[in-house]
């Protein structure tokens, strides 16, 4: 068991280290408690997957997206697992985040101020 946490682990280091503009440029503006005080980390592993972004206090997750995610059943598969786990999740498109980070952030914060899903669902 500890040889996949190490193996998720590295995996996730890798991501940060290769982060797309999009994720760089949505990164700086989640760090440091930046928007409405909430702490994010991100290439986060949660089970099989690892995620771009994730508020765990309000269990919020944030992926930014390129056009081959598109209908892709391999996301949908994972969202349902996340759901299944009490997880939100909301995703954007990597030219909404580049081309308007300020519209991005707004509905982050409507989203984090939301109810929570109840741990007991």
């Amino acid at each position: 068991m500890r040889e996949a946490r190490e193996l998720q682990t590295r995996r996730a280091r890798r991501l940060r280290q290769n982060a797309t503009d999009a994720e760089n440029a949505l990164w700086q503006r989640l760090r440091s408690r930046s928007l409405l005080g909430f702490k994010f980390v991100r290439q986060e592993p949660i089970g099989p997957y690892t995620v771009d972004f994730l508020c765990r206090e309000r269990r919020l997750i944030v992926e930014v997206d390129g056009g081959q995610h598109a209908d892709s059943p391999r996301d949908l598969v994972r969202d349902v697992w996340l759901r299944a786990h009490n997880y939100r999740i909301v995703r954007f498109w990597n030219n909404d985040v580049l081309g308007n980070i300020e519209g991005v952030l707004e509905s982050l914060a409507a989203a984090l101020v939301e109810a929570p899903p109840h741990p007991d669902r």
